[in-house]
């Protein structure tokens, strides 16, 4: 609402509310006045509200309401997995030096999992440099540059000016790829999800949760996609990312969310364990946990400080420490679990590590 201030430049504006009753020359004397109708309509307003808000409070979702009821497997015990071929990548992506470390680690733990999948780097060639390149492919992504798509409307988050980059993802079958799995620079595999490469779709997601009052989700994150890659789908969608109607501020998960919006295969939360789930339920964390293929680190980043700044490799075991508190400490686990898998690679790729600084 406007300031009064606002609406005393026109000349013919009377206060409507001054904190008096201005309807007699009583109310003027005694203040406010109510009639006892008012007092029924403004009773009946607050106790529907009131209503409204117990029955929000009281009907939880089945996600924010979770029970540990099902025992079984998440994948059906007669599926049948076939290995993963030339045709097949995982992919991530790089936009920033920030990111570099945390690619090497992620292509560490894909390399713990056993996945037979081409695995490929994106990258915008102007905004990452040769050390920070060297660093992320040490651990096995194969580099391949994209050209920057850049946002097509004003209010995109600043974090995310680069996102609609991503989009290149379906151009990547001139590479001979004809499934691929895309996972966010900021997450850990825990599992093989080979089987993902099977799907008769050609396009899933997982969806997403907000700590806020949306909760669980129908829209779904765009860190983790399976997709097919395709150049007619590309050129539709780049032609229609100015036009189509949709939130600014998410970028390229905003619009890939009404582009796929009603195709969309939603994948279990298994595929896409979005730190944000453990502060909504921590009981379905915990179930999640034993099925969980990647682990999404969305709400704290123990390779990054400060704003997205880089952290340099002799100081990150420091800045996970610093992290530990964020959040309450309840993401210590998760943090512990980075800083092991960090610590492995750094091992296994430190020298790699100090060759490429020397570049």
């Amino acid at each position: 609402m406007a300031p009064l201030s606002a609406f005393r430049r026109y000349k013919d504006y009377i206060p409507l509310w001054n904190g008096h009753d201005l309807s007699t020359s009583a109310g003027k004397a005694n203040g406010r006045r109510w009639s006892v109708g008012g007092l029924l309509v403004a009773f009946s307003v607050v106790l529907n509200l009131v209503l409204i808000w117990l029955s929000w409070r009281t009907t939880p979702t089945a996600l924010d309401n979770y029970q540990h009821l099902n025992e079984f497997p998440l994948l059906s015990q007669d599926a049948t997995i076939s290995h993963a071929s030339s045709e097949n990548a995982i992919v991530t992506s790089l936009y920033t030096d920030a990111f570099a470390t945390s690619v090497a680690t992620l292509g560490h733990s894909l390399n713990k999992v056993n996945s037979s999948a081409t695995r490929l780097l994106i990258y915008l060639p102007e905004k990452v440099s040769p050390a920070a390149l060297c660093i992320a492919t040490a651990s096995g992504f194969t580099p391949h540059p994209i050209s920057r798509i850049p946002p097509p409307h004003a209010g995109v988050h600043r974090h995310f000016l680069d996102q609609y980059s991503k989009l290149q993802l379906w151009t990547l079958g001139k590479l001979g790829v004809k499934n691929l799995v895309y996972i966010d620079a900021d997450t850990l595999v825990r599992r093989n999800f080979d089987e993902l490469f099977a799907l008769p779709y050609s396009f899933a997601a997982v969806p997403d949760v907000f700590l806020d009052g949306r909760g669980f989700a129908v829209a779904f994150n765009a860190g983790v996609l399976f997709l097919r890659p395709s150049l007619d789908v590309f050129r539709d969608m780049v032609s229609k990312i100015a036009t189509a109607r949709y939130p600014a501020e998410d970028a390229e998960q905003s619009f890939l969310n009404h582009y796929f919006g009603k195709e969309a295969l939603r994948l279990p939360y298994a595929y896409n364990a979005n730190l944000a789930i453990k502060k909504r339920s921590s009981e379905m964390w915990k179930d999640l946990m034993g099925d969980a293929r990647i682990v999404h680190y969305t709400l704290v980043k123990p390779f990054l400080q400060g704003d997205y700044a880089e952290v340099p490799i002799e100081k990150m075991e420091k800045n996970i420490q610093s992290k530990m508190g964020k959040h309450g400490g309840i993401f210590t686990d998760e943090l512990n679990e980075w800083a092991q898998m960090w610590k492995e690679t750094k091992e296994l790729y430190g020298e790699a590590f100090t060759s490429c600084r020397a570049t």
